[in-house]
Protein backbone atom coordinates (compact mmCIF):
# COMPACT_ATOMS: atom_id res chain seq x y z
CA UNK A 1 0.00 0.00 0.00
CA UNK A 2 1.18 3.52 -0.77
CA UNK A 3 1.96 5.73 2.22
CA UNK A 4 2.64 9.45 2.49
CA UNK A 5 4.42 10.59 5.63
CA UNK A 6 4.50 14.28 6.53
CA UNK A 7 6.86 16.06 8.88
CA UNK A 8 7.93 19.58 9.81
CA UNK A 9 4.86 21.07 11.45
CA UNK A 10 4.93 22.90 14.76
CA UNK A 11 4.46 26.19 16.56
CA UNK A 12 5.91 29.35 15.03
CA UNK A 13 5.53 33.06 15.69
CA UNK A 14 3.87 35.36 13.15
CA UNK A 15 6.35 36.29 10.45
CA UNK A 16 8.30 33.09 10.95
CA UNK A 17 9.00 30.18 8.61
CA UNK A 18 8.45 26.45 8.50
CA UNK A 19 9.28 23.77 5.97
CA UNK A 20 6.99 20.79 5.57
CA UNK A 21 8.11 17.53 3.98
CA UNK A 22 6.11 14.64 2.58
CA UNK A 23 7.84 11.37 1.73
CA UNK A 24 6.14 8.80 -0.52
CA UNK A 25 6.70 5.11 0.10
CA UNK A 26 8.68 3.02 -2.35
CA UNK A 27 5.55 1.08 -3.29
CA UNK A 28 4.50 3.98 -5.49
CA UNK A 29 5.26 3.01 -9.09
CA UNK A 30 4.78 6.46 -10.60
CA UNK A 31 4.12 9.77 -8.84
CA UNK A 32 2.16 12.27 -10.92
CA UNK A 33 0.96 15.50 -9.35
CA UNK A 34 1.41 16.23 -5.66
CA UNK A 35 0.00 18.92 -3.47
CA UNK A 36 -0.51 20.42 -0.07
CA UNK A 37 -3.91 21.10 1.45
CA UNK A 38 -4.93 22.52 4.80
CA UNK A 39 -7.95 22.35 7.05
CA UNK A 40 -8.71 24.70 9.91
CA UNK A 41 -11.22 23.73 12.64
CA UNK A 42 -14.77 23.92 11.35
CA UNK A 43 -13.69 24.57 7.79
CA UNK A 44 -13.29 22.56 4.62
CA UNK A 45 -9.99 21.21 3.37
CA UNK A 46 -8.56 23.67 0.85
CA UNK A 47 -5.85 23.36 -1.77
CA UNK A 48 -2.74 25.39 -0.94
CA UNK A 49 -0.25 24.39 -3.60
CA UNK A 50 0.21 21.73 -6.26
CA UNK A 51 3.10 20.62 -8.44
CA UNK A 52 2.99 18.39 -11.50
CA UNK A 53 5.55 15.77 -12.50
CA UNK A 54 6.95 18.44 -14.82
CA UNK A 55 7.30 20.89 -11.92
CA UNK A 56 4.47 23.19 -12.94
CA UNK A 57 3.12 24.81 -9.80
CA UNK A 58 -0.16 26.34 -8.72
CA UNK A 59 -0.96 28.26 -5.55
CA UNK A 60 -3.98 29.48 -3.68
CA UNK A 61 -4.22 33.27 -3.70
CA UNK A 62 -3.89 33.36 0.08
CA UNK A 63 -0.34 31.96 -0.01
CA UNK A 64 1.08 33.31 -3.28
CA UNK A 65 4.42 34.98 -2.73
CA UNK A 66 4.83 33.42 0.74
CA UNK A 67 4.75 29.64 0.17
CA UNK A 68 6.81 27.59 -2.27
CA UNK A 69 6.14 23.99 -3.27
CA UNK A 70 8.94 21.83 -4.67
CA UNK A 71 9.68 18.18 -5.23
CA UNK A 72 12.73 15.94 -5.24
CA UNK A 73 11.85 13.04 -7.52
CA UNK A 74 14.78 10.72 -6.65
CA UNK A 75 13.90 11.14 -2.95
CA UNK A 76 10.15 10.77 -3.69
CA UNK A 77 9.57 13.82 -1.51
CA UNK A 78 7.57 17.02 -1.85
CA UNK A 79 8.23 20.12 0.23
CA UNK A 80 6.31 23.21 1.26
CA UNK A 81 8.43 26.18 2.31
CA UNK A 82 6.24 28.59 4.26
CA UNK A 83 7.51 32.11 4.92
CA UNK A 84 5.92 35.19 6.47
CA UNK A 85 3.48 33.01 8.33
CA UNK A 86 0.28 34.55 9.66
CA UNK A 87 -2.11 33.39 12.41
CA UNK A 88 -4.67 32.58 9.71
CA UNK A 89 -2.27 29.98 8.34
CA UNK A 90 -2.95 27.88 11.42
CA UNK A 91 -4.38 24.53 10.32
CA UNK A 92 -3.67 20.86 9.83
CA UNK A 93 -1.66 20.50 6.63
CA UNK A 94 -2.14 17.42 4.46
CA UNK A 95 0.01 16.06 1.67
CA UNK A 96 -1.74 14.61 -1.37
CA UNK A 97 -0.33 12.52 -4.17
CA UNK A 98 -1.82 11.25 -7.42
CA UNK A 99 0.05 7.98 -7.69
CA UNK A 100 -0.02 5.03 -10.05
CA UNK A 101 0.61 1.46 -8.94
CA UNK A 102 0.21 -1.59 -11.22
CA UNK A 103 -2.11 -3.22 -8.71
CA UNK A 104 -4.48 -0.34 -8.00
CA UNK A 105 -4.01 1.99 -10.96
CA UNK A 106 -4.08 5.78 -10.57
CA UNK A 107 -5.43 7.01 -7.23
CA UNK A 108 -5.25 9.89 -4.80
CA UNK A 109 -3.45 9.25 -1.53
CA UNK A 110 -3.28 11.38 1.61
CA UNK A 111 -0.85 11.79 4.44
CA UNK A 112 -1.91 11.76 8.08
CA UNK A 113 -1.65 15.53 8.47
CA UNK A 114 0.69 17.76 10.43
CA UNK A 115 -0.36 20.63 12.68
CA UNK A 116 0.92 24.13 11.96
CA UNK A 117 0.17 26.77 14.59
CA UNK A 118 1.10 30.41 14.08
CA UNK A 119 0.86 32.30 17.34
CA UNK A 120 2.80 34.70 19.51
Amino acid sequence: QVQLVESGGGLVQPGGSLRLSCAVSASAFRIDSMGWYRQAPGEERDMIATITSGATTQYADSVKGRFTISRDNPKRTVYLQMNSLKPEDTAVYYCNGRIYTPKWGLNDYWGQGTQVTVSS
